[in-house]
């Protein structure tokens, strides 16, 4: 257990250190596991959850021809023509990009709605920088809010078995859906009032237009499959994975008919986002290397002698550690080791999973906003603004990232607790 402990401290470190190359060093530990033995060969695609995979692969390449139709832009520009001042706009442009990320990448969402908020900050000849900050820490916030929200949300329900349906009602009770949404509302709050002397008019002069609208159609026809999926009793256990891939299929198939040319068949496969995919495959294999090898018990244990058997006390523990490790390391491999831990904790004191489930999930995609690196959204956000000339100051970023973390992890940590305990 120790020597496995070891190993799986370095591939942490290094994945720190040399973050570009995380997906290299994921796979090579995990290689390392096998070959030592402490993974036997005959397990490994036991803990592979190809479903994850599949379905993470799927709907990135779905997302990719909705993007390139247009659409998202052509909303943000509808919502525009709404609003009367640059303060309603940053706000409405932020609660659209938590919308959007709700059902596409954090990342991927950051990049559509950015220009944007760039275009308007040239037309009233003001600073982008707080509007693309308040779209970034938005677009982390809504990540948690469904199963295809973000990496961390698609792992959890593969971990846990749980549908889409169930992120909105979990056993007969509300879900973490509604957790992350009335952290929304009052962090809205907290930008109108961050943003109160905002007041330049604002207006969209002309409309984006959308170049397709089958991909849209698409991307609706995942998250209607994905409901009724949940409501069918017996479906076989990959059933999220072969429909985001099938449809993603459809859109390639039909980008071909549109465009007459079968290179295009390739558009939403090239937009997969493969680094993550296998630095998931990796970790698969690595936290199952240690579950065999007794750390995860281990590390439960642990958590239940700080605890001292307190659900309260442990709840409490795993939200608030998920949110101040999120602010500094990458979400993925960190929700990727807790989810058997937290497993283990509940196994341990004969109690549901599911509050630990769901606070470590909120806290790990929250926490993401407390800094500058905390999210790959945060960091995209920035890198948009540096490549127009404007340089982003620690300062800029947690004005807006520290009270906006805390008004939205609060009252979900009261809810999942009132809820779930």
């Amino acid at each position: 257990m120790i020597q496995a402990l070891m190993l799986f401290a370095v591939t942490y470190i290094l994945m720190l250190i040399f973050q570009a190359h995380r997906p290299i060093i994921a796979m090579a530990s995990a290689l390392v596991f096998v070959i030592s033995g402490m993974m036997p060969l005959g397990k490994v695609l036991g803990y592979i959850d190809f479903n994850v995979l599949l379905m993470i692969a799927g709907t990135m390449g779905t997302v990719a021809l909705v993007i390139e139709s247009k659409m998202p832009n052509l909303l943000a520009d509808m919502l525009l023509d709404r609003v009367p001042n640059v303060k309603w706009a940053i706000v409405a442009l932020a609660l659209f990009a938590g919308v959007v990320s709700a059902f596409i990448d954090n990342v991927a969402t950051v990049l559509m709605i950015a220009p944007i908020a760039l275009a308007i900050a040239k037309k009233l000849d003001i600073s982008p920088v707080n509007m693309i900050i308040a779209i970034a820490v938005s677009s982390n916030l809504q990540g948690a809010a469904t199963l295809v929200g973000d990496t961390t949300a698609i792992m959890l329900g593969g971990y846990a078995g749980m549908n889409f349906v169930d992120f909105f009602v979990y056993e007969g009770k509300p879900g973490i859906f509604f957790a992350v949404e009335l952290g929304a509302v009052i962090s809205a709050l907290i930008l109108l009032a961050l943003f109160r002397r905002e007041s330049s008019p604002v207006a969209c002069d002309e409309h984006t237009e959308v170049t397709d609208f089958v991909p849209s159609l698409l991307l609706l026809a995942t998250v209607a499959a994905l409901i009724a999926a949940s409501l069918i009793p017996g479906t076989p256990d990959m059933i999220n994975g072969i429909i985001c891939i099938t449809i993603m299929a459809i859109g390639a198939v039909h980008n071909v008919m549109r465009k007459k040319d079968v290179k295009a068949l390739w558009k939403p496969v090239k937009e997969i986002d493969f680094e993550t995919l296998f630095l998931l495959f990796g970790l698969f294999i690595v936290v199952g290397s240690i579950t065999e090898m007794g750390v995860v018990d281990a590390i439960a244990r642990l958590f239940s002698r700080i605890g001292g058997g307190n659900l309260f006390v442990i709840y409490t523990l795993i939200v608030w550690m998920s949110v101040l490790f999120s602010a500094f390391i990458d979400n993925i491999p960190y929700v990727a080791t807790m989810l058997p831990v937290t497993q283990s904790i509940a196994a341990a004191m004969g109690v549901e999973p599911t509050l630990l489930y769901f606070g470590l999930l909120s806290g790990a995609t929250l926490g993401g906003n407390l800094t500058p690196i905390g999210a790959s959204a945060n960091i995209t956000g920035i890198g948009i603004l540096r490549k127009e000339g404007w340089e982003v100051k620690n300062g800029d970023f947690l004005r807006i990232g520290v009270p906006f973390t805390l008004v939205a992890v609060i009252p979900a940590y009261i809810y999942l607790w009132i809820f779930y305990h």
